[in-house]
């Protein structure tokens, strides 16, 4: 199919993720005083969406705790600087298998599997405008994690989204998911038009290259939003892919620690960096209240304890 490049373009910003980079940048937020200001300072560069995880401010671990969610959430929903909210949903889908001869029982100490109610527990305290949906089970490049969402839990789990009034932003890592998110939305799990995020460049998910990038692109329907994002040093060249192919964009630390080579970046700063990319391409960068039009998305308030 001809590009059509976008010219409108919001920029979501990963903040924190929950990977193993709290000791490898001072910039990787852990506490929600930290997560919250550093997606205010994201929003103030010209991110119109932040996503969030939270994590346990003492070690940084990745945690699901509904205190530390709603601390974020009222956070950055009393700041002066308007930002859509996007919160994750994947938390709790985590297999960690025994060694190759015995698998099974799974690692307990390292596998958080629960159901669905528990999994968006915090969504439902927190309301945000947006969450996230894996779509699909996954290997990693870990040597026994599998990121698990069976058909039956991501049913379960988006029908509560919808019928919460939240957005969900399908989170595609391979051609499969877009298949099976595509199955959600003829069934009425989720709404259309969809919105979904093409993750590139996840061992083992899509590999990082421009023509699995367009495969990706061509299994989008046409009413849909898509944003697209890559790893590491190749998070910058996709914000260009991803809005030449007609999509809008998500950078941050969740993705990526370096401004330029052995320099560590904030999140603010790789929005800057965005930015400038964008519009340099002759595009526009759109704010929170243009991303809630072109949605359809409420900006809501905590539910009150």
């Amino acid at each position: 199919m001809p590009l059509t490049m976008n010219r409108e373009v919001f920029i979501t910003c990963a903040v924190t993720g929950s990977g193993s980079t709290q000791d490898r940048s001072q910039h990787v937020p852990r506490s929600p005083q930290q997560i919250a200001e550093s997606a205010i300072d994201a929003a103030k560069a010209g991110a119109a969406i932040v996503h969030c995880h939270v994590r346990d401010p003492e070690t940084g671990a990745p945690s699901r705790r509904l205190d530390l969610y709603r601390e974020v959430t009222e956070r950055i929903r009393d700041a002066a600087v308007d930002v859509v909210l996007n919160l994750t949903a994947g938390m709790g889908g985590d297999m960690v298998f025994g060694s190759t001869e015995a698998p099974l029982p799974v690692n307990r100490e390292s596998t958080d599997m629960v159901g669905a109610h528990e999994r968006i527990a915090h969504i439902r305290d927190c309301l945000p405008e947006i969450c996230t949906l894996d779509c699909g089970t996954m290997n990693f490049e870990e040597a026994d994690y599998v990121m698990t969402n069976t058909p039956g839990m991501l049913r379960a789990m988006g029908g509560m989204m919808t019928e919460m009034g939240v957005k969900p932003e399908i989170e595609a890592f391979d051609t499969g998911h877009l298949w099976f998110a595509k199955e959600l939305v003829q069934e009425g799990t989720i709404a259309t038009p969809a919105l979904v995020q093409l993750c590139m460049g996840v061992p083992w998910g899509a590999p990082n290259d421009l023509n699995t990038l367009m495969a990706m692109v061509n299994n989008v329907p046409e009413d849909w939003t898509w944003s697209a994002f890559s790893l590491g040093r190749d998070q910058m060249p996709y914000v260009a892919a991803a809005v030449l192919a007609g999509g809008n964009v998500r950078v941050g630390l969740e993705d990526n620690l370096f401004l330029d080579r052995g320099v560590l970046a904030s999140n603010a700063q790789l929005v800057e960096r965005a930015v400038t990319v964008i519009e340099n391409m002759g595009a526009r960068v759109v704010g929170p209240q243009a991303v809630r039009e072109r949605l359809g998305l409420i900006k809501r308030a905590p539910v009150t304890a």
